[in-house]
């Protein structure tokens, strides 16, 4: 396998079956066990570009696609704008793969059941590339698939502020995953929930949406009935678990701002 660092995004550029590397918390594991075989890596992670926390005009927050998911957790910028999508950040796992994973390989790689789909997806965040700006509502596309083409590379991200937001994350402990996870943000245009780990990818709950922007309130959110159909089941929980927890989990996240 060929490996290259690349020396910035304009030079950053795929060999045929070759992978951008950037914390390689995903990719390298699907390599060792077989699940991908890439000809080449072209390392990016060290990018100046790709790197950094701003507020930018509009009241937004501009994530670089490399920053470590330690970084997110621990700047205070993110703790005032967005306090949120820094306590999301502090629960990725272990303290290993927040030093090393990073924003954008987390949402190229669209796990169903990880953390950062479930905010970027909530506060309907802008997802930046080399070539062009993706809306999060277009961007993820099931499982492991996303809008991103060929040989686009994640530059950045811009999350806007809402007025208020929370995570609540059931996590499958052996993984850390989410067995369920729940994120809510309040704007003045309304109420936006996604929800991780409960279906075969990161999805919106226009139930609790439409609930939550009648009644902010726990007894709202707990007031849902979620249908368990499209849910996952597996050895960890049935999709009639996850039905039940996702309204819990979204009251718990309510309750807590």
């Amino acid at each position: 396998m060929n490996y290259q660092t690349a020396s910035s995004v304009a030079t950053a550029r795929l060999g045929a079956d070759d992978k951008f590397l950037a914390g390689g918390q995903s990719l390298l594991g699907a390599i060792k066990l077989g699940l991908a075989a890439p000809s080449g890596l072209v390392d990016v992670r060290h990018l100046p570009e790709l790197q950094g926390i701003i507020i930018v005009g509009g009241g937004a927050l501009r994530i670089g696609a490399a920053t470590t998911h330690a970084t997110v957790a621990a700047s205070a910028d993110v703790q005032r704008a967005i306090p949120a999508l820094a306590d999301l950040a502090g629960r990725i796992g272990d303290r290993q793969v927040r030093n090393a994973g990073t924003l954008g390989g987390s949402l190229a790689n669209n796990d169903p059941a990880a953390c950062y789909p479930a905010a970027t997806l909530a506060l309907g965040a802008t997802v930046h590339t080399q070539r062009r700006t993706i809306a999060a509502d277009d961007f993820f596309q099931g499982l492991f698939t996303t809008a991103l083409e060929e040989g686009e590379l994640i530059t950045a991200v811009s999350f806007p502020v809402p007025k208020a937001a929370a995570w609540q994350k059931f996590k499958q402990p052996a993984s850390r995953f989410s067995l369920v996870g729940v994120f809510v943000a309040r704007f003045d245009t309304g109420v936006r929930v996604a929800i991780t780990g409960a279906g075969p990818g990161v999805f919106r709950c226009a139930e609790l949406e439409t609930a939550l922007d009648r009644d902010w309130s726990p007894a709202a959110a707990r007031a849902v009935k979620v249908g368990a159909d499209g849910l996952n089941t597996d050895l960890h929980g049935t999709a009639e678990y996850r039905a039940a927890l996702i309204p819990e989990l979204a009251a718990r996240a309510v309750a807590s701002v």
